[in-house]
């Protein structure tokens, strides 16, 4: 019981009523102290940032020969990284302890000198900022092509009326006008990538033998761009990435280049054979573009190919991608990391095809994680097909039928299994008898879909611009302090864009027994970054009448006014929208400032949502959404992939409790563990 109080809890829940009147005395030196802790991190960052670039620049003139070289040439990479870690925490930390027990304590514990992220979470961020590249170049795609429709409409009507010699005219501005629609067209995942370059922030810039941090084996990457943008493997049509001459002056000094570090296996070449844990990988080069895998001329031994003979005769192993078709990726294809293999050989023949082709044998290296069906030939995990082909089926639907889509439970935890139980099922919002939402809201004027951003009355709500794009069913470019959509007062229908969150679960979802955190949930499909999942349903009701449960672990405070402020600790957002009423908000009502006026409890009625657990490092965002009204402390509440999530994989999100802020009935702080197994886990829900 345990586990499950700990794990079907809300996002956020105030301290114990006898627990907030210390509370609210300590409450203005606590905001100060926050204020403060602040103000020093971020000038911490900046002179970290700093000294980064000073030692970067140092670092360049060294490789150019001004500077002193260290008498052990043979330094690794890791090596060098220590050395530029306690650079930096000389000069940034100096030597009193009293700015190392500063930094300590922002770390969040002993051994975090330096208060740096995980790999995994540095991983997760910046395939996170990718996909915002990434939907932000395809929503300017969509708006390009919706503007061309228009154009296209436009050029028809006036070539009813045009004549004569205004015909070759008009010729010429079609070849224009196709020449620039062409030059526009650019793939938005090639953009995204270009900007990650831009605004450095790809993970690891430089290129490296071996294994990299944070990519374990078996990560899914879900298109070639994805990995460029990680640095995983730098280009994203070749097959081969290797290092040139000019990493001769780098690390690995020593070594002749060029140099493979990792290849790409997608079926490209006819004479490919792949045999798991030993492959014959042909070359590059000579091969057909159209997508028939036919050699059409020789191969050369130069580039990639030069490069992997190279591994050969210096016995440097390569990152081996595989990539297998997946109808759920907008590439089509999902690229799996199947660890590191040495190139033990490597031979010219003729190929099927006729021509000259370059074959080299690999092998994967021993103590690796070994290699699993789903990884070698990618499938959906397991992902049953019918109801007769569920284990531990306890229950088809736990909807009842008020979800399009059936949600079966499985239980192969406990004997006997037991049903989720002890609550009503409900699809949508329950109104307390005491709360009323407003009526009188009015829409915009679009007919049909919601297009111009510019003249959309909702779109202007949200900084003149649509939250969403339509691929994939419609996905949420980024977390927001809130999102306006369009709803009954609007003149488009049911399909428009901005109606997103309102079309219910699409998905195919499970709710599902664990040893440790009660029940659980899943998804059978892929769920791209940004597609909305589910909304928190219950009863929505004034926190104040909660007071007297204290043992309700599935009350979720409606808590965007106090998200826009930063308050609590809570990580602000407020984008560019217009929230009537925010900006005359002045923070003198104590308890709007403190407690959120409404919340949600689904404690004996709700949906799916109640039984998503907590994670340190979640694969969810909760995003509040107005759609039938615009009072934001009445706000619906919605979550959505923060992800690209595999299938199977458990749906979590971050209930965002501070650490010994939620008391008993005695005035005693409870303390919960945490079993999220996440790698930066804090160990404890609260």
């Amino acid at each position: 019981m345990v586990g499950q109080c700990a794990s079907n809890g809300p996002k956020r829940k105030e301290v114990a009523k006898n627990g907030k009147k210390e509370k609210q005395k300590t409450e203005e030196t606590e905001t100060q102290r926050r204020t403060s802790d602040r103000i020093k991190s971020k000038q911490r960052e900046e002179k970290e940032r700093l000294v980064r670039k000073r030692v970067q620049l140092l670092e360049e003139q060294d490789e150019k020969g001004n500077l002193r070289k260290r008498p052990n040439a043979n330094v690794t990479e890791e090596e060098k990284e220590v050395v530029m870690a306690e650079k930096l925490l000389k000069q940034v930390l100096g030597s009193t302890e009293k700015q190392k027990e500063a930094t300590l304590s922002d770390a969040g514990g002993v051994g975090n000198v330096l208060t740096e992220k995980s790999a995994t979470v540095k991983l997760k961020d910046t395939l996170r900022l990718f996909n915002k590249f990434y939907l932000q170049l395809v929503q300017e795609e969509e708006l390009r092509c919706a503007k061309a429709k228009v154009d296209k409409n436009v050029s028809k009507g006036s070539k009813k009326t045009s004549k004569g010699s205004k015909k070759s005219g008009d010729k010429s501005k079609k070849e224009n006008t196709a020449e620039d629609d062409k030059k526009k067209a650019k793939r938005p995942d090639l953009k995204a990538i270009s900007k990650m370059m831009e605004a450095n922030a790809v993970m690891y810039p430089k290129k490296r033998i071996g294994d990299l941090p944070g990519i374990n084996v078996g990560h899914r990457f879900y298109s070639r761009a994805e990995m460029v943008a990680v640095g995983f493997h730098s280009h994203w049509l070749n097959g081969i990435d290797y290092m040139g001459q000019s990493y001769k002056k780098g690390v690995y000094h020593n070594y002749m280049f060029p140099l493979a570090v990792a290849i790409v296996i997608s079926g490209m070449y006819e004479d490919d054979l792949d045999n798991a844990d030993d492959v014959i990988y042909t070359g590059q080069g000579g091969h057909d573009l159209t997508g028939n895998k036919r050699q059409i001329q020789d191969q050369k031994l130069e580039r990639g190919n030069l490069a992997l003979k190279n591994c050969v005769e210096q016995c440097v192993p390569v990152r081996v991608v595989r990539g297998h078709e997946c109808a759920s990726s907008y590439c089509g294809k999902v690229y799996t990391y199947d660890g590191l293999y040495k190139v033990v050989q490597y031979w010219a023949e003729k190929g099927l095809s006729g021509f000259t082709v370059f074959k080299y044998r690999l092998r994967r290296l021993e103590g690796q994680p070994l290699l699993t069906t789903n990884q070698v030939q990618f499938s959906y995990g397991r992902v049953p097909h019918s109801v007769a082909e569920i284990r531990g089926l306890v229950c088809e639907d736990i909807s009842g039928g008020q979800e399009d889509v059936p949600i079966p439970a499985t239980n192969l935890v406990d004997d006997p299994p037991v049903a989720p139980s002890g609550y009503t099922y409900r699809k949508s919002l329950q109104i307390a008898t005491n709360v009323k939402l407003p009526t009188n809201v009015s829409g915009c004027n679009c007919k049909g879909t919601c297009v111009d951003p510019r003249t959309c009355a909702c779109a202007k709500l949200n900084g003149s611009d649509f939250p969403y794009v339509n691929c994939h069913g419609g996905r949420l470019i980024e977390a927001r302090a809130v999102v306006f959509e369009c709803g009954p007062g609007c003149g488009c229908g049911p399909g428009c864009v901005n109606r997103t969150s309102q079309r219910g679960i699409k998905h195919r979802l499970e709710v599902f027994r664990t040893p440790k955190k009660g029940w659980a949930v899943r998804s059978w499909d892929f769920l791209p970054a940004g597609a909305p999942v589910c909304e928190y349903i219950g009863v929505l009701m004034r926190t104040e009448d909660t007071n007297h449960v204290c043992e309700n672990n599935y009350i979720f405070d409606i808590d965007c006014l106090q998200t826009m402020r930063g308050l609590d600790g809570r990580e602000r957002r407020l984008g560019d929208v217009s929230v009537p009423g925010i900006n005359n908000f002045d923070g003198d009502d104590q308890k709007s400032e403190s407690v959120p006026e409404f919340c949600i409890d689904a404690v004996s009625t709700g949906n799916i949502a109640r039984f998503i657990n907590h994670s340190c490092e979640p694969n969810l965002f909760v995003q509040c959404v107005l759609s039938s009204h615009h009072d934001v402390k009445l706000a619906r509440v919605m979550l959505f992939a923060a992800d690209n999530i595999p299938p199977m994989q458990e749906l979590t999100y971050d209930y965002g409790y501070a650490l010994d802020s939620v008391s008993g009935p005695d005035g005693k702080i409870i303390q919960i563990p945490c079993y999220c197994g996440a790698a930066d886990c804090r160990k404890r829900l609260f």
